[in-house]
């Protein structure tokens, strides 16, 4: 099993949440981005850079990825190629795609697109609260918890 990061619109409290994850339970954790990230000193945490342009991370996810494996994003289109690899996908608010949910979600997403495109205010994604991240650590838990190799 491997963390995946879609690591250009992380927030950072959810990077350090990974980051003692990956320590703790010794799963390999890559962050993917556009631009450099800085990771702490670890045999388990390491840092991708792709060339700029449009979802060239997400590109590189979805190529690399295998079943089993974990992504952290909040990109639907992504987790939704991921979740057709077999691998399951995480958004930072602790919402778990699989196979059962993320058709509904992707239909949501690409309704909210077509609003937008024909001018309607949609507004932005909530602020990430406390409950988010206590969300996310406990689902990340979880997965790893049943995933993750035994040291």
């Amino acid at each position: 099993m491997r963390l995946w990061v879609d690591a250009d619109a992380c927030p950072n409290v959810i990077k350090d949440i990974l980051f003692r994850a990956a320590d703790r339970v010794g799963v390999e954790t890559i962050l993917v981005a556009n631009q450099y990230i800085r990771t702490p000193p670890s045999a388990h945490i390491r840092s991708l850079q792709v060339p700029g342009g449009f979802d060239a991370a997400d590109a590189l996810i979805a190529e690399r990825v295998e079943r089993d494996d974990l992504v952290i994003t909040a990109d639907i289109p992504l987790a939704a190629k991921v979740v057709a690899k077999g691998a399951l996908a995480l958004n930072p608010r602790g919402e778990l795609y699989t196979a059962d949910s993320i058709a509904q979600r992707l239909s949501l997403r690409n309704f909210m697109d077509e609003l937008r495109g024909a001018g309607i205010d949609t507004g932005g994604p909530a602020t990430l609260h406390a409950r988010d991240r206590q969300a996310f650590a406990n689902q990340l838990d979880r997965v790893l918890a049943q995933r993750a190799p035994k040291p």
